[in-house]
Parts: C-alpha cells; structure tokens; sequence
C-alpha cells in the first residue's frame, strides 16, 4: 500500500500548512458514517410503527444489513482508494453514501430499505479507509498518535450520540428524517473536500477486490446473526436454526482456508502474526459487541419499562456521549507517552463496572439520577478510553504500507461486533412483552465483554521506545 495521498507535501508552503482543515474535512464524513450505525437503536420502534407488518427480527437487517456490507467492503475500499487516488476515493464514497441516505429515507417497503442500506453501507466503507489514510499522511509522525485518537473519538461520539440524536429527530419530524439529516452535513463534506484536498500520486495498478473472500464473509456473518435473531421464531424449526449456524461455521472455515491460499485475499492474515494486533483486533470484536448492546438495550429499557417518551430517552442518554471526547483527548495523550495498553485495561474495566451498575441497581420505576446517570457516566469514559484507543492500537505497530489495509480490518471487527451485539440485544430485550428479567442476561453479558476485552489487551505492546 502506498503512502496515503490527500495533501501533497512536495512544496514549502503546502508542507507547512496546518493538517486541520484536512482533518475536519475527512471527519464530517466519518461522522455521519458513524451516527448512521446507531441512529436506528432510537428509530427501531419507529420502524416496527411505520412497518407493521415486519417483524423485530426482519427489522433487525436494517440496521444488521449495513453493518455486514460496511464490514466486508471497508477492506477492499483501502485498497481501491490506493488505486484511484484517496480523494477520488474518499470523495465518490461520500457522493453514494448521500444519494442512498436520501433512498433509504423515500423507502416505502422494509426491502427497498435494506437495499438502500447495502448501498449506504458501500459508500461509507469506501469513504471511511480513505479517510483515516488523509489524516495520517497530514500530519507529522510525532503529531499521529492525538490525530488517531481524536478522528476515533469523533467516530466514537457520533456513534454514541446517534441514538439521541435520532429520538428527537424521530419524534418530531418521523424516521426518515434520520436519513435525511445526512444531507447537508455530508453536502459540507464533499464541497469542501473537493476544493481543499489534493491528490498524490497514486499506484496505477487495479484494485483486486477478493469476491470470493467478501461473499464467505457475508455468509458467515449473515447465517450467525440471523439464526441468532431468529432463535425464539416460532417459523424457525431447530433443525433450520442449527443449519443456519452450521452454515456460518462452514463458511468462517472456508473464508480462513481462502484467505490462506488466495493470490489477493480479502484479509492479509500475515497481519495477524503481530501479536499485539491479533490481541487489538479480538478486544475490538468483544467490545464492539457490547457497545451496540448498550445502546440497544438503553432506549427499549427507558421506553418500555421506564415508559419514557423517545426525546426523553433521547435526553437521558446524552450525558454518556458528552463524556467521550474529552475523555478521549486525555487518553490519546497518555498513549502517545505510555502506550495504550494501560488506557485500553482501565477503560474495559470501567466499561465493565458500568454494565455491573446497570445489571444491579436500576428498578422498574424511573429514577435517572439515582440509578441510571452513575451508569452512563461510566460508560462514556469507558468508551471515550477504549474505543478511540483500539483504532489507534491497531495502527501503531504496522508499518505506513499497512496503515490504510490494517486499520480497515480493525473497522471491519468492530463492525462485526456490531452485528451480534444487534442479534443478541434483538433476541433478548426486542420482543413486546419485554420486562426487567429480561435485561438481566444482557447486562451480565455486557459485563463479561467488558473484562474479556480488558484481558485481551493486557497482550497489547505499543509503548513508544525511548530514544
């Protein structure tokens, strides 16, 4: 992989202009990337009103739908954006990923909606590898490790802030509008970057994109979560569901044996004789996992057994999110001195007390501050600390050839993660009848998440060597 190509630094005045601009410019997209993989957790209720006919599991691939095409196609994105130029890249991906926000919110049929998240997803996979590769080459190599943390920070609290975002926006103006919204922020992103960013050489060999590769994963992603999702569907028999997971293992197997033998795989597995990426890259699955359970599990919590309004439950989330990015600005600091391990074991642990809090003391009858808010701040250092970090981590130990494809398979897992924390949540807490027991199982799971990511970082090594 080439050196990544946004600004050219070949003349003075262009070496010595600040990479902010750049950087903002990349993160608006990324932004609006990351809010569209949350934003639904608010507007699920929303689809099951205006879709009545569908049910929780089918509703499900909405958000399930984008998140296994983002993760398979952020890998080969890298790739492409190598080939054709990172801005023509980054720039073609922004345009799509608009033009299907404004299709998924004219959508009149749960399947014309999928089909417009797949298309969303393509664009935002396209954009997002891109993205991260501008600001690396814009910034100097001592100035990288705060870039890093802060564009992962960004990604962090737009994720977080989706869902209470998407309440209001929901309430007032309807679920397409939390398409819609992408619009004029994304609109910024690409007049701007198509004015203020440059394009360096590129490679000027074609892109090899590994169908074979992306399909298996499809597979084995898709076959998990839907028989996850569908495990207590009267119109799934036993036999279907152990099929199904059968399928996945199948097709997870098959994916290793082709990644082993293929000329250009989807995933370089020689990424993975770094132990300390290996160890990044399984902490990001665990967490990934957990984090989208968290916020599903919130607002079917705050509407169902709270019985709050959905911009009150908007409003009663935001307290998290707001804590993410200063929290992230101090941990990426400490990381550029320390290293991320000590950053990444403190904030799972964190993370793990916040889902031990949310497990043990909320009740059925509403009592924010006593019971929920202690909660939430938790959670949001935690994510602030891990999330951010494990983007950083997973680039510090790979050379500048692999930022682009290295940090794209770390994306990739958590979008992964994603997908069974959306499964999981679904099959516990997204059927009607749902009542407080129910939250017991998921937040013990939440919990277990937290201290395994904690434990798979202990093997993270990037601690800066003294000079």
């Amino acid at each position: 992989m080439t050196t990544p190509a946004t600004v050219s630094t070949s003349a003075a005045p262009q070496a010595a202009a600040s990479p902010w601009p750049t950087f903002w410019i990349a993160c608006i997209a990324v932004f609006l990337v990351s809010i569209d993989s949350t934003v639904l957790f608010a507007a699920f209720g929303a689809l099951q009103a205006g879709f009545p006919a569908a049910t929780p599991a089918d509703l499900s691939w909405v958000l399930n739908a984008y998140t296994v095409v983002y993760a398979t196609m952020l890998i080969p994105a890298g790739g492409l954006a190598d080939a054709h130029g990172r801005k023509r890249v980054f720039l073609f991906g922004v345009a799509l990923f608009l033009a299907a926000s404004a299709a998924c919110g004219m959508a009149d049929s749960v399947a014309w909606l999928i089909a417009a998240r797949v298309v969303q997803a393509l664009g935002a996979a396209l954009l997002t590898p891109a993205s991260l590769s501008i600001i690396l080459d814009a910034f100097p190599k001592e100035k990288r490790t705060v870039a890093v943390s802060l564009w992962g920070a960004v990604g962090g609290l737009a994720a977080a802030i989706g869902p209470s975002l998407g309440s209001s926006i929901v309430e007032h103006l309807g679920w397409p509008w939390a398409f819609y919204i992408n619009l004029p922020l994304g609109a910024v992103s690409l007049w701007f970057g198509a004015l203020r960013l440059r394009e360096a050489q590129t490679t000027g060999k074609a892109a090899r994109i590994d169908l074979v590769g992306m399909l298996l994963l499809i597979v084995a992603v898709g076959a998990l979560a839907m028989a996850i999702t569908q495990l207590d569907s009267p119109q799934w028999s036993r036999f279907e569901l152990g099929a199904l997971a059968a399928t996945s293992v199948l097709a997870f197997g098959a994916f290793v044996a082709w990644a082993r033998t293929a000329a250009a795989p989807l995933v370089d597995l020689a990424l993975f004789a770094n132990r300390s990426y290996s160890a990044v890259n399984l902490a990001t699955l665990a967490f990934g996992t957990a984090f989208a359970m968290m916020f599903f599990a919130f607002f079917v919590y705050m509407t169902r057994i709270w019985h709050f309004s959905l911009p009150l439950a908007g409003l009663a989330v935001t307290p998290g999110p707001l804590m993410v990015v200063p929290t992230a600005i101090v941990a990426g600091r400490i990381a550029a001195r320390l290293g991320h391990r000590p950053i990444l074991v403190i904030g799972s642990l964190v993370y793990a007390a916040s889902g031990l809090w949310l497990l043990l003391v909320p009740g059925t009858e509403p009592a924010y501050a006593a019971q929920w808010l202690p909660g939430l701040f938790l959670s949001g250092i935690g994510v602030g600390m891990v999330l951010p970090s494990l983007s950083g981590a997973a680039v510090a130990g790979l050379p500048a050839a692999q930022y682009g494809v290295g940090s794209a398979v770390n994306q990739a897992t958590r979008q992964l993660g994603a997908v069974l924390g959306v499964a999981l949540a679904v099959l516990l807490v997204g059927h009607a009848s749902v009542t407080r027991a129910d939250f017991v199982p998921l937040y013990g799971m939440h919990v277990a998440l937290g201290l395994l990511t904690a434990a798979l970082c202990l093997a993270v090594k990037t601690r800066p060597v003294a000079k």
